[in-house]
């Protein structure tokens, strides 16, 4: 780009408020101001975007697929890049590939792959969610029980050098199976450590988060239910504000009645964001497939094994952003900051990403007026739909 690029449109969201009739100055890829559409500087070159809205690009932490990609099945870089360029026709503009619970040999190709995805720059790449296999069986959910066991000192060694290269690093972890000098460990790294996957008690969860873990992984799903009296994991996620939470927002995994009492329930500062959990058959037709060796099925807008397992969720961001929005009742802006600003906290990078301020990414999306997703950009560059002569 050889100058400034300013994005006109009817209505700017900015992550936390709207400004009618504004630009958004753009260069080198990152946000240099927003204006007043009439304020922008002679020599930009102006698309005019008419009445359009442009919103922040949405933050994915949690993404086993999509394209026909199963993470677990493709672990390389390019099978990041086709996961990737599956989420951008959805408005994902910074996502964590997910690693289910595997064998050590994939754990060590997966940061491999994330490793080469930051050194390649592949658009829409923000790092790697590694969600096991340091879990408990009793909530193993979609896992492979075989292969969930504790963590050891030669996983935690792989995964502190892993921490400086792959660009962010989530862990999901059981405190069944580490100990609060692991999750120390990992945090001082910089490291997300997100609980999981458990039946840990509400002052183990506690101690865990005094020890450094920031995060939840899919509220209400493959945890103990809150308890009056053993308020487990999910009334440490909605009580401690050191803890943030991500929801798979498809109305199969939570009802749509316990994600609003979640929500109102919820102490800050930590926030309750979006993720997919999204598997290989986002933005294709399939309507089966693999994982851990079981037939997983794509039927009435839920994956399953056949006895009836959830097994990751058919559903997009800009997707999950039109159920909040529509089932819940949020205010359309509350719902897309669970998608783009909450997230992008979470991962301590809400000085770069979920927000369109002066030096953030310039990571946006066009919609319409009616809120359908028209293109999407990262860094300043339209990925979808792809520009003529591009695939």
């Amino acid at each position: 780009m050889t100058g400034p690029l300013a994005l006109a449109a009817a209505r700017i969201f900015d992550g936390d408020t709207w400004h009618d009739e504004a630009a958004l100055m753009v260069a080198e890829g990152r946000v240099m101001a927003l204006l007043p559409r009439g304020d922008v500087p002679p020599g930009a070159a102006v698309t005019d975007l008419g009445d359009a809205l442009l919103v922040p690009g949405y933050v994915d932490l949690q993404v086993n697929g999509g394209g026909g990609v199963l993470f677990n099945d493709r672990p390389s870089v390019d099978g990041i890049r086709a996961i990737c360029a599956a989420h951008v026709r959805f408005g994902t503009t910074a996502l964590l590939a997910t690693l289910i619970t595997d064998r050590p040999e994939t754990v060590t190709a997966a940061l491999a792959a994330g490793r080469a995805a930051r050194a390649a720059g592949v658009p829409g790449y923000l790092g790697l969610h590694l969600e096991g296999p340091h879990l408990s069986r009793a909530r193993k959910g979609a896992h492979d029980p075989a292969l969930i066991r504790p963590m050891t000192e030669d996983d935690l060694a792989e995964l502190l050098a892993a921490a400086k290269d792959v660009g962010v690093l989530m862990v999901t972890v059981a405190p069944e199976s580490v100990n609060l000098d692991q999750i120390r460990r990992l945090a001082n790294a910089g490291i997300l450590v997100s609980l999981g996957h458990t039946d840990c008690s509400h002052a183990a969860a506690l101690a865990c988060a005094e020890a450094g873990a920031s995060q939840v992984t899919h509220l209400f799903n493959a945890m103990s239910p809150l308890g009056h009296r053993e308020p487990g994991l999910v009334g440490a996620a909605l009580d401690d504000g050191r803890l943030s939470a991500g929801l798979i927002a498809d109305g199969h995994h939570v009802d749509p009645a316990a994600m609003r009492i979640a929500l109102r329930a919820k102490a800050g500062p930590g926030r309750i964001f979006l993720v997919t959990d999204a598997m290989s058959g986002t933005g294709t037709d399939l309507d089966r497939f693999m994982l851990s060796g079981r037939e997983v099925i794509r039927s009435g807008g839920r994956l399953a094994f056949a006895d009836g397992t959830l097994a990751g969720a058919d559903i997009d961001m800009h997707a999950a952003v039109g159920l909040v929005a529509d089932r819940l009742g949020l205010p359309f802006e509350e719902a897309l900051r669970m998608a783009s600003a909450y997230p992008a906290d979470a991962a301590r990078l809400g000085a770069r990403k979920g927000r369109l301020r002066a030096g953030s990414d310039a990571d946006v999306l066009v919609l319409g007026p009616d809120r359908n997703l028209v293109a999407t950009f990262i860094a300043g560059r339209r990925v979808y739909p792809a520009p003529e002569g591009e695939v």
